[in-house]
């Protein structure tokens, strides 16, 4: 095994670069996990959480084994209108739509939870364990996917994108928990984490048809709308101590 990238300046500032955008990437991975375990038994939850992430990190690693054929993954396969598709375009679709639909299912359900007979009823099927492990399995596939190009297009020292992974996993295996406790008692943020979902499944569609959107733009937004969530929490929660304590007054 080599390690005479240690000694190397550029590689290590290779190595943090690709950590902190590792564990950027894995923020969305980690969300769809959040949301969709927070539908199950509270008993599993914890454990669907840990095979979700586990599957994560088998996957990453498992394609670092394969970079040969992840490369070729990005070379065009066909052409429809005027656009080359690669693999790599038909997965980052597949899955995009798969988020919309998914999203906009559980928005639906969060906005109007009574049972109806409309395309997007989510009351008559209760999430079991095995279809969360399919679904969480299936947007790690395309995550995993994103994030290994990433890494390969930022360094050829396959050592440095193995740590960049591990770590990126063992912050999402840390945070977590929290992750899904914070969202499951704060309804609005659930909506929150929804509308980044839809948009992050958006934004898989549009660079699957060849319409490259900086994830920084991306990312900032979701920044900014958490801001500002975080604010509207203060204020609810100042307002109810003052309501809290006016009631003490009068009593």
């Amino acid at each position: 095994m080599d390690f005479s990238w240690i000694s190397d300046p550029t590689a290590l500032v290779a190595l943090a670069t690709l950590v902190v955008m590792e564990v950027v990437l894995g923020i969305d991975n980690l969300i769809f996990i959040s949301i969709l375990t927070n539908k199950l038994p509270e008993h599993q939850r914890s454990r669907a959480r840990r095979i979700g992430i586990g599957l994560a990190l088998i996957l990453r690693l498992g394609l670092l084994g394969t970079i040969a054929i992840i490369v070729t993954l990005t070379e065009p396969i066909f052409t429809l209108l005027g656009h080359a598709f690669s693999w790599r375009d038909l997965i980052l679709i597949g899955g995009g739509l798969f988020l919309v639909w998914k999203a906009t299912k559980e928005i639906h359900h969060n906005v109007d939870p009574t049972p109806s007979n409309d395309v997007f009823d989510t009351a008559k099927a209760t999430m079991t364990f095995g279809a969360a492990i399919t679904q969480i399995l299936l947007l790690d596939l395309v995550f995993s996917l994103d994030s290994i190009i990433t890494a390969v297009g930022m360094t050829d020292v396959v050592m440095i994108m193995v740590i960049a992974v591990i770590a990126a996993v063992t912050v999402m295996l840390l945070a977590a928990n929290p992750l899904a406790q914070f969202i499951n008692n704060n309804p609005t943020v659930v909506m929150l984490a929804l509308g980044f979902l839809l948009m992050i499944g958006t934004t898989l569609i549009a660079e699957g048809f060849g319409a490259h959107v900086p994830k920084g733009y991306i990312y900032a937004a979701m920044a900014f709308s958490a801001v500002i969530e975080g604010l509207n929490m203060l204020s609810r929660r100042a307002a109810g101590r003052k309501a809290a304590g006016s009631s003490e007054r009068k009593h």
